[in-house]
């Protein structure tokens, strides 16, 4: 059971690392040490939370919740995310990085839960999204500075 979940918070380490990479290519707040330590971290909270009290509970009285510590990660995830966010000059700078962090911690309870294709597959459309607006936002910047010194142009 031991190496199942090594592989988990690997797996979870390893997914969060990858969308921080793209962060840090990109010169954002939180790159791939946040991405990969939140990752890490909130598998590892789950396997806890899953498996860590097992002994505990000695009688029949008792329930144990495993989805309390999860629903705490969130919260703590939402402080951590509230930091990277900024406002200055009339603009709100850090939402897509506050996000980031908040879902790779998802993707890390999922690997912590061992949903290893749910973390993967979430893991593939965080890096399409993010790559995607990327691209989109360098075209309509094109096009609008293109515009723009048409307009100027055409002034003078």
């Amino acid at each position: 059971m031991t190496l199942e979940f090594i592989l988990r918070i690997f797996v979870a380490a390893v997914l969060g690392g990858l969308i921080g990479l793209e962060r840090e290519y990109r010169a954002k707040e939180a790159g791939f040490r946040t991405h990969f330590l939140v990752a890490l971290g909130s598998a590892l909270f789950m396997i806890i939370s899953a498996y860590g009290f097992e002994g505990a509970l000695v009688s029949a009285e008792h329930r144990l919740d495993v989805s309390r510590i999860a629903a705490q990660v969130v919260t703590g995830i939402g402080f951590i995310g509230a930091g990277t966010i900024i406002f200055q000059k009339n603009a709100v700078r850090g939402l897509t990085t506050a996000a980031g962090v908040w879902v790779v911690a998802a993707i890390g309870l999922a690997c912590g839960a061992g949903m290893y294709a749910l973390a993967t597959a979430s893991s593939v459309l965080v890096l399409i999204g993010l790559e995607a607006f990327n691209y989109f936002l360098h075209k309509f910047d094109k096009h609008s500075s293109k515009r723009n010194s048409e307009e100027e142009d055409a002034k003078m």
